[in-house]
């Protein structure tokens, strides 16, 4: 038996004070509720007035269709037979009874029972401790982890499902248990219970105010901020290594950097970024720039600064981005410090957009670009991850649509597809933090630049749906561009070509796979962390690792499992990987010397907002 003092700091430990959850001033909480709903209906006339004006068009429709036809067939096989869907709905039962019989036991002992369910140690929606000490909480964090476990066992163990209509069933159903957890509602989590009912209801003022500035923010639809905008400007404390702009086409602004060094390498580096987002990823600030790292290893860079495209670009395709903007890039680099021989890196998208071109170049007899680094591209398409969802003929088609009406599609519709990808890092804790609690989100330059998203071309992101994801196209050697049928195995000079290990857009399996079309020698390296954070990980964080392990052939985690790890950023050895192919070194070279100027880096197209 245990001592009386004993007894009591145990059941402190485990019984939630209900006196928290109580409302102190109920007057001044009613009249918060009041306030409330007059900034909730300034959300609505934010929502509503666009509509009106005719300058929004709804279509939520299709993708939701989409979503009832693939949840259809899933629903179709597990009703087909009596008792297998008997079967299923007893599994549901039986959890949720196994939860009811805790429950009964926990307020006849005090004591939270062994075989309760619990989330994965890191789901953060359910760290704080109410969500186990408060019986209430704690049955409906139970409840909803066995409902959404179900319904995804229910995908995983269906028969007969292609993988694209498995795949997308496994999407939707993530992205629908994300959205109803119920961390993501007043009356349903502890923390936003206690701080509406601390606050008298304040929380939820504020929170309205916010709904009703990104609504009227996203013209119309809601544009979840991320950061605190108003602390970054671009050209001030952002994007600010020195530079000129030295070119500029109808599509993309050169811009190159002034030299850190006395000497410089002889081949200069051309980077080409994705234009689905902003170039400045490769210099958030001082601290995490690629670019001026990459200046200051004695590099001469130069960085195409791709449009945000308007209804003047709709018809600017794969070509018109190679021939205006890689191939105008090289022009300017020649007339700028006379070399011929270049360096490239393609990041993303624009990584696949180079390696088409190097193909094109191939088969033209250009042969300026010398050596070629891929970041987190994509050449093969068969495992290229979650944006897969995104794309069949249906839907492609449906985008096609909404993009042939203005020229382009809104950059609001993509950056919403990359952040479901994760949405619950990049949707639901914004929606919680702004909306329910009222908070400002905190500054942060990686989300700041993640919400500068783009547009994307009519012609341009038709042609990129269907050849890549749709079709594979650049990979089976198949893809037409300029007259000339496209093959990777035309591309004979050396190719480093960086993966990252969580990567949800380019998964590594994916950029591996891609490795055996290429015609020449390739170094495949796999770097820690994700899309951008592996990729943007200077050497002074000492954070991460990546792994090497020769010619990347055979089975992926097979390569994997002997590959070498070595602590810290892949960036010294890329730069000894480049500097091995030609480190002749010449005299640096200050922007403008050949060419006119145009104005300081980051240039102007960069500034152009949706």
């Amino acid at each position: 038996m245990t001592k009386a003092g004993e007894s009591g700091k145990q059941d402190s430990d485990h019984v939630s004070d209900v006196d928290q959850y109580i409302v102190k001033d109920p007057e001044r909480f009613a009249l918060n509720l009041a306030r409330m709903i007059e900034e909730a209906g300034k959300a609505a006339s934010a929502w509503a007035g666009p509509r009106e004006k005719g300058e929004v068009r709804d279509t939520a429709a299709e993708p939701m269709a989409d979503m009832v036809k693939t949840f259809s067939k899933v629903t179709e096989y597990w009703l087909s037979d009596p008792s297998r869907a008997l079967e299923a709905q007893t599994r549901l039962f039986a959890g949720y009874l196994n939860i009811w019989g805790n429950a009964i036991n926990r307020v006849g002992s005090g004591e939270r029972q062994d075989g309760s369910v619990q989330p994965d140690p890191r789901d953060k929606r359910f760290s704080d401790p109410e969500w186990g000490k408060n019986a209430f909480f704690d049955f409906l964090k139970q409840a909803y982890l066995v409902t959404s476990r179900w319904a995804g066992d229910l995908v995983e163990n269906a028969e007969g499902l292609d993988e694209h209509t498995r795949h997308k069933a496994s999407f939707y159903v993530k992205q629908i248990s994300n959205a109803i957890s119920p961390s993501n509602f007043i009356l349903t989590n502890p923390e936003l219970f206690r701080e509406t009912v601390a606050s008298s209801g304040e929380n939820l003022v504020r929170g309205m105010k916010m709904l009703a500035e990104d609504i009227a923010a996203g013209k119309g639809d809601l544009k979840v901020r991320q950061s605190d905008y108003s602390r970054f400007e671009i050209g001030k404390n952002i994007a600010i290594t020195p530079g000129k702009v030295v070119g500029r086409s109808d599509i993309a602004e050169i811009i190159q950097y002034a030299p850190a060094t006395e000497k410089v390498l002889k081949r200069p580096l051309l980077i080409c970024p994705p234009w689905i987002n902003k170039f400045y990823i490769l210099d958030l600030n001082p601290d995490k720039s690629f670019i001026r790292w990459a200046v200051e290893q004695g590099h001469t860079v130069f960085v195409i600064s791709w449009v945000n495209p308007d209804k003047s670009h709709g018809t600017k395709g794969w070509e018109a981005y190679i021939r205006e903007g890689l191939q105008y890039g090289l022009n300017t680099i020649e007339a700028s410090t006379g070399e011929k021989e270049v360096n490239a890196i393609g990041y993303c998208v624009g990584g696949t957009l180079l390696a088409a071109a190097l193909s094109l170049m191939a088969q033209e007899g250009d042969d300026r670009i010398r050596s070629v680094t891929l970041f987190t591209t994509q050449v093969d398409f068969t495992h290229a991850g979650d944006l897969k969802v995104f794309v069949d003929e249906d839907q492609v088609a449906a985008v096609e649509r909404s993009m042939n009406e203005k020229g382009y599609l809104d950059g609001t519709k993509m950056a919403t597809a990359f952040n479901m990808l994760r949405s619950g890092d990049l949707i639901w804790p914004y929606v919680v933090n702004n909306y329910m609690r009222g908070k400002d989100p905190l500054p942060f330059d990686l989300l700041y630049w993640n919400a500068d998203s783009t547009r994307m071309g009519a012609a341009n992101h038709s042609y990129y749906l269907r050849n890549c994801y749709l079709d594979n196209t650049l990979s089976q050697g198949t893809m037409e561009l300029a007259g000339h049928t496209l093959s990777l195995a035309d591309i004979k000079i050396p190719v480093y070509n960086l993966a990252t290990k969580e990567d949800h857009i380019a998964p590594a399996r994916s950029v591996f796979v891609g490795c055996q079309y290429f015609g020449g020698d390739v170094d495949f390296v796999m770097a820690g962390s994700g899309h951008i954070s592996g990729v943007v990980n200077p050497p002074d964080r000492q954070k991460y690792q990546y792994w090497t392990n020769g010619k990347p052939v055979g089975d992926f985690d097979q390569w994997v499992a002997h590959a070498t790890e070595t602590a810290g950023s892949w960036w010294p050895h890329w730069h000894a990987w480049i500097t091995a192919k030609d480190k002749t070194m010449v005299k640096a070279r200050k922007p403008g010397k050949g060419v006119k100027t145009l104005g300081d880096a980051p240039g102007s197209y960069v500034r152009v907002r949706v």
